[in-house]
Parts: structure tokens; C-alpha cells; sequence
């Protein structure tokens, strides 16, 4: 073999390596093994893997809202150079301003709303162009929370964070966390300007384009609902499992409760030890980017049925109420097993 062939071998390999490693560490092998383990003590067999049938992101198409092209007259805009707003206004008209994508868009009438009021201010009163500027400034501003959603839903970078991503984080690394969460409470600033018809600052409308970048490596919010539904279908499972094989699990005075404490063992080595960390990450880091996104993607309008089951589910929170009605009757399982076995909670 080739010293060339011999390294893309080898570089194959290791990568085959890496990703066999990221796979025993996801949440979905440490479910499934916890799973295994407790049928292996009860001598049943393992749950089948739960089918995760969750509601999807709608299509772009079924959530992007028409918006009215208002434009100001090339003759009239020249007369804005006195107020600094025409150069703004040339860069749109221009043909790379013509392809921007939705978060440039959006960027670009921050901007514009800021400089048209900027020129509101300091045109001189006779000037024949303010009553169109007033009016003008009027229209816009209705526009700006489309811009808006739009931006959010059919944006390449924000809708990738929304779309459902199926593949569970691992157990002790959620990427995207940290800039998701900067990114949204951002928005969330913005939307409540917008709603209150406040200017945007431009160094503020800059950070747009900061967070536009900061997120796009990740698919967070959707890897994050789909790791608590996957969950909490594999907990399901699992106490499907308990209960049906409770009544084998003996205990009380002059009875044989090894099996009572080979679960036990299992519980605190796999559940205490990996798991219950992991669904406690999930729903804090659920709780603190609900409110924000309840606010950010409520519609301007009426909007489409799939995107009202999504809202539902994910962000109104109807996914999480039942990920935390799984994660509680799992514990109550537990607890009521060892408090009928006489098992000592912390001495494991």
C-alpha cells in the first residue's frame, strides 16, 4: 500500500473512530442502554426503539407574508443627500442591494427607518418633500415586523435554528447554547422596539448581522425540542417497562430483594449519574429561551395551520409539559420502589 493510500486510510479510520465515539456519548445510546440494563436485571426483553413522530417546521412558502415594494422616487431621493439618506437609498437600488438575503433585508430597513427619521427632523419645514416623508415613514414602519418574520422564518440562518434537527445533543455538550440564546434575547430587544414604534439605533441594527453569523454553524432550538421529545418517548418506554414487570420485583422482611438492588445499582449508575443531568440541561435550557421565542414568532397575521401546531408544541409548550410529565413519573416509579424495598436514597 501507498504511503498516500496508507494515510487516507488512516484518516478514514479515525474519523470513523470519532463519530463511533460521539455516538456512544449522544443521550439516544445512554437512553437505550439504561433501557437495556434494567431489562437485562428484570430477564425481559429490552423496549423496542419509540417512534418520535413530532411536528415539523413549515415550508418557507406557507409562512413568508407579501410585502408592498414602497419606493421614493429617484428625483426625490437625490434631493436626500442634504439629510444623508440617498446613499443609503442608491445601495439598495443597486444590484448587489437587490439580492441581499432576508437578514440583510431587514438589516437594511432598520436603517433606512433611522435615516428617514434623521431626514424628518432636519429638512427644512417648507420643504415639499416632508408631508411624502411622514407619510412614507408611516407605511414603512407597519412593514417592519414583517420584515421581520419573514427574516425569522425564512431566513437561511434563523430558520435553521427552528427546523427540527433529529439527532439528540450528547450528554454533556449542547452546541449553539450560548450564541442561540445571545441571538434571541437580541431579538426579543428588538421586537419590543418595533412593537413600542421605537428607532433602532444603527450600532444596535449591526448586531443583527453579528448574530446572523454567530449562529449560523448551528440547528440549536431544533436539536433541543428534539432531544426532549426523544427523550421523553425513551422514558416512556422505560416506564412502560418498570411497571409492567413491578410486580417481580420483590421486597420486604425474609424475601430475596436482589433484584430490587441490582435495579437500584443500575438506576444510580446510569440514570443518576448521566441521564438525570442531561434532562435537567434540557429543561433549564428550555425555560429560558421559551419567553423569548413566544414573543419573537408570534405572527403579524393569520398564518398557516402547521405553523400553529408548531407554536404549539414547541414554543407555546405543550412538548415540554409532556417531557416533564415523563421525566416526573419516572422518578415516582423509583420512589415508590424504594420506599417499598426500604432502599436508602445516597448510599449508593
Amino acid at each position: 500500500m501507498a504511503k498516500s493510500d496508507l494515510f487516507h486510510f488512516l484518516t478514514l479510520l479515525l474519523l470513523f473512530l470519532l463519530v463511533q465515539g460521539c455516538d456512544r456519548n449522544s443521550a439516544e445510546a445512554s437512553l437505550q442502554n439504561y433501557n437495556k440494563r434494567l431489562a437485562k436485571v428484570l430477564d425481559v426483553s429490552p423496549s423496542p426503539k419509540p417512534d418520535t413522530d413530532i411536528p415539523v417546521f413549515a415550508a418557507p412558502r406557507d409562512l413568508i407574508l407579501p410585502i408592498s415594494d414602497i419606493r421614493i422616487g429617484l428625483l426625490d431621493a437625490y434631493e436626500l443627500r442634504k439629510c444623508g439618506l440617498f446613499q443609503l437609498i442608491a445601495e439598495r437600488n443597486s444590484i448587489l442591494g437587490k439580492v441581499r438575503d432576508r437578514t440583510r433585508q431587514f438589516h437594511y430597513e432598520l436603517l433606512f427607518m433611522d435615516g428617514l427619521e434623521h431626514c424628518i427632523d432636519t429638512l427644512p419645514i417648507d420643504s415639499g418633500l416632508l408631508p411624502d416623508l411622514k407619510q412614507f415613514h408611516q407605511l414603512k414602519r407597519q412593514q417592519l415586523s414583517v420584515y421581520f418574520w419573514n427574516m425569522l422564518t425564512a431566513g437561511e440562518e434563523w430558520r435553521k435554528q427552528l427546523a427540527i434537527y433529529y439527532r439528540t445533543f450528547s450528554l454533556n455538550n449542547f452546541p449553539g447554547l450560548i450564541e442561540n440564546q445571545e441571538a434571541i434575547h437580541y431579538l426579543q430587544t428588538i421586537h419590543h422596539m418595533i412593537q413600542a414604534q421605537e428607532t433602532v439605533p444603527p450600532k444596535q441594527a449591526e448586531r443583527l448581522l453579528f448574530h446572523q453569523q454567530q449562529i449560523h454553524p448551528y440547528r440549536y432550538f431544533g436539536q433541543l425540542v428534539y432531544s426532549m421529545a426523544r427523550t421523553r418517548d425513551w422514558l416512556e418506554a422505560t416506564i412502560k417497562l418498570l411497571e409492567a414487570n413491578e410486580h417481580n420485583i420483590h421486597c420486604g422482611p425474609n424475601r430475596n430483594q436482589q433484584k430490587a438492588e441490582f435495579l437500584s445499582n443500575v438506576f444510580f449508575r446510569f440514570f443518576v449519574t448521566d441521564i438525570q443531568p442531561y434532562l435537567a440541561d434540557l429543561d433549564s435550557q428550555y425555560r429560558q429561551i421559551q419567553k423569548p421565542l413566544q414573543e419573537v414568532l408570534q405572527p403579524p397575521s393569520v398564518i398557516s395551520d402547521e405553523f400553529s401546531v408548531y407554536y404549539q408544541n414547541y414554543v407555546a409548550g405543550e412538548l415540554f409539559d409532556s417531557f416533564r410529565q415523563a421525566t416526573l413519573a419516572h422518578v415516582e416509579f423509583w420512589q415508590r420502589t424504594f420506599e417499598r424495598c426500604g432502599i436508602k436514597l445516597g448510599i449508593q
